[in-house]
């Protein structure tokens, strides 16, 4: 072959790679850049709808939200930099909370008061974009992606004047979220779950995914030039963060054994919790650190208030599910902060002793509970959450105090909370972040005679 037949060669093989659609990729760090991915507001420009609900989700706040950015700003990333055993969270925390920053290779980003891109959170090319999963069983940023002018969408035959439209099963399906919503620690350890507790419960069974809970859908058009359709899915993807989305999430009865009793007698009661609404364990995903909890009291006449604890039923780790206010933990936070002689917080923040606690607690490898889920080596020892059609039973028994009599009020709040409020408080988090979160309420009166 001469010179010029081999610069021929040469250049046709040039040409056809540029003419060659992008190839896909798995999440790789540092396989794209920002100029791959357009800004959520150059798609609102016909998706004015949707982009006004994606603003309002924790999809657009997931990198600037305060938790998460203290989260990773305070402790994941300085803990990363200086432990190797957990250095991956330093880019992995990041693959899913701004996944162009991840696949821009900015890495760590700065942090959200700078303004950056990565500020974008999991944006609308981000979810758009994906074409499916490395895994079988999606986990730990597992998805595969291919930016360019070809959207993927929920429908077929979809045409659109500004991009290529195609038909995804795989972003109709649960194992589009598992991508993000299971996730392995470095110590092998699973820290979310929330696809695989759906794909053993009973919603799975039935074909009801993820996306038919959290994004309900309703008459409307995707884009303002579109076709009106009668189940347009709307993107806000309601969830814990939402009051609404918690309330009435699960069931909640008391049964007294009877409703007159004299001084000194002793209340018998039980109540009883039905998760009749959610498609997984409620708390799920970032569960070291959420909390589902019932307080009972007793409020008499005169407006005095009692504490009822709940009687215990004895299984492994009930302690942990019980509220306790001397019970101090995460101690991790001290020593990744670099405080001295830090003894740790209240390991159930303000919540009254006695309190049933529906909880899975994540430990570190001393032993301590912890709500740093990259740093956790277990989280086995007990699992008290309730789980989708699950009833929770609780007994109490209070002994009514002499001085009280008439009537008296016996009322069971179930709360939800994101974080403990003493890992809120101290780490300085919007109010939002750790106040409790109303789920429901049941009550009885009692007349003492």
């Amino acid at each position: 072959m001469n010179q010029y037949v081999s610069r021929f060669f040469v250049l046709f093989a040039a040409v056809m790679f540029l003419a060659a659609p992008v190839a896909s990729y798995g999440a790789t760090e540092g396989s794209f850049s920002y100029h791959n991915f357009k800004k959520p507001t150059r798609c609102a420009v016909c998706h004015r709808t949707i982009y006004r609900e994606w603003k309002q989700s924790m999809m657009s706040r997931s990198f600037t939200h305060d938790w998460d950015d203290v989260e990773y700003f305070k402790l994941a990333l300085p803990h990363a930099e200086k432990f190797a055993k957990v250095a991956g969270v330093k880019a992995g925390c990041v693959a899913c909370h701004s996944p162009i920053a991840f696949l821009s290779g900015d890495i760590p980003p700065k942090p959200p008061k700078a303004g950056t891109r990565a500020n974008e959170g999991v944006s609308c090319e981000v979810c758009h974009h994906i074409t499916g999963s490395t895994e079988k069983e999606p986990y730990n940023f597992s998805f595969i992606i291919k930016p360019g002018n070809t959207m993927n969408g929920p429908r077929r035959g979809v045409r659109s004047p500004a991009h290529k439209v195609v038909y995804s099963k795989f972003l109709r399906s649960a194992r589009f979220c598992a991508t993000c919503h299971d996730e392995k620690d470095p110590y092998g350890v699973w820290v979310k779950e929330t696809y695989r507790e759906w794909k053993a419960g009973p919603y799975a069974k039935e074909g009801v995914t993820c996306q038919q809970c959290h994004m309900y859908r309703s008459e409307g058009k995707a884009a303002s030039m579109g076709k009106a359709r009668k189940n347009v899915a709307h993107h806000i993807f309601h969830g814990s963060h939402f009051a609404s989305m918690l309330r009435g999430a699960v069931n909640l009865a008391l049964y007294p054994k009877t409703e007159r009793l004299s001084k000194g007698a002793r209340l018998k009661f039980k109540a009883v919790l039905f998760n009749g609404k959610v498609g997984h364990y409620i708390p799920s995903g970032s569960t070291e650190e959420r909390m589902l909890w019932l307080e009972v009291w007793a409020i008499d006449s005169s407006g005095h208030k009692y504490a009822i604890p709940v009687q215990r039923k004895g299984f492994r780790g009930e302690k942990y599910t019980i509220a306790n206010s001397h019970a101090m933990a995460y101690q991790a936070i001290g020593e990744i902060m670099g405080i001295k002689n830090f003894k740790g917080l209240k390991r159930d923040g303000d919540l009254p002793n006695g309190a049933r606690i529906f909880r899975k607690p994540f430990f570190d490898p001393k032993g301590r509970m912890t709500v740093c889920q990259w740093y956790t080596k277990n989280n086995s020892l007990v699992d008290y959450r309730i789980g989708p059609r699950q009833t929770k039973i609780e007994h109490y028994v209070w002994r009514i105090p002499r001085r009280v009599k008439g009537r008296v009020r016996i009322v069971a709040t179930l709360y939800y909370s994101q974080v403990p409020s003493s890992v809120g408080k101290f780490l300085h988090l919007s109010r939002h972040d750790y106040e409790p979160i109303l789920v429901n309420r049941a009550s009885f009166v009692v007349h003492v005679r």
